[in-house]
């Protein structure tokens, strides 16, 4: 719940601004979400968010991809098709494999100069794939005679929203992600900042790390075991239950 919480709280600050320009007959939103396990439709949260904005959730996480298998995507034309892009509000990347995502060292200017498909050799080069490639396509709609925004200066303004892990303990993807969103000044929701505890803090009743109880499964990082995958409740039939993520 916490989750859709933060996700709602971020994108209405930033699709509000927007909002303003449009007419009110166009008030519902279209949210592109890309991510693995963590954002996969069965988990819920990004669903609830978009359905306390009054938005459309086209969710295409699938559990085990990475940020080069949305880069692939892209380069295919199924993360999102041309009528899509047209209507989407906010592209959310949640892809949080503890991973550097902002090293330049192997970036390159333009995008159509990396090498398709992408690998999951460098983190950092398919980030700047994915959001160099959907600024491009959302400006160049300013070419396109079938689109509203065609012969306009700017193209369709084009949103996209970082997320961090959901604990503290992913810190090299946590640090270099925020980096990310500095350098493009894009939005980030920060659920490791906001989830309620940390991995400096140990429980004071098990001794263990916090995430343990609220996950299914371990994952180790520096020697620690934390919470991998966290039970994420979500809302079927009227009720509330819960899914691993």
């Amino acid at each position: 719940m916490k989750k859709g919480i933060l996700f709602l709280l971020s994108c209405l600050f930033f699709l509000s601004a927007s909002a303003q320009s449009k007419p009110a007959q166009t008030a519902e939103y279209h949210i592109l979400l890309s991510g693995a396990s963590f954002a996969s439709p069965e988990n819920g949260w990004f669903e609830m968010g978009c359905t306390a904005l009054n938005a459309r959730p086209v969710n295409r996480a699938t559990g085990g991809e990475s940020i080069a298998n949305t880069a692939n995507k892209m380069n295919l034309g199924v993360m999102y098709t041309g009528e899509e892009l047209e209507t989407l509000d906010a592209f959310v990347i949640m892809q949080v494999h503890d991973r550097d995502v902002v090293n330049e060292s192997g970036l390159l200017e333009n995008f159509r100069d990396y090498r398709i498909p992408s690998t999951r050799g460098d983190y950092a080069a398919a980030f700047d794939y994915v959001i160099k490639r959907y600024i491009s396509d959302c400006y160049e709609l300013r070419n396109d005679p079938n689109s509203k925004y065609y012969g306009s200066k700017a193209g369709k303004p084009a949103l996209i929203v970082l997320c961090t892990d959901w604990h503290d303990a992913r810190t090299t993807y946590n640090a270099s992600v925020r980096k990310l969103a500095g350098k493009w000044g894009l939005p980030l929701v920060e659920f490791d900042r906001n989830i309620g505890f940390s991995k400096n803090s140990l429980h004071p009743v098990t001794r263990d790390q916090y995430s343990l109880l609220y996950s299914p499964d371990t994952q180790v990082i520096d020697s620690v075991i934390y919470g991998w995958h966290t039970d994420v409740p979500y809302e079927k039939n009227g009720h509330l239950s819960s899914s691993t993520a």
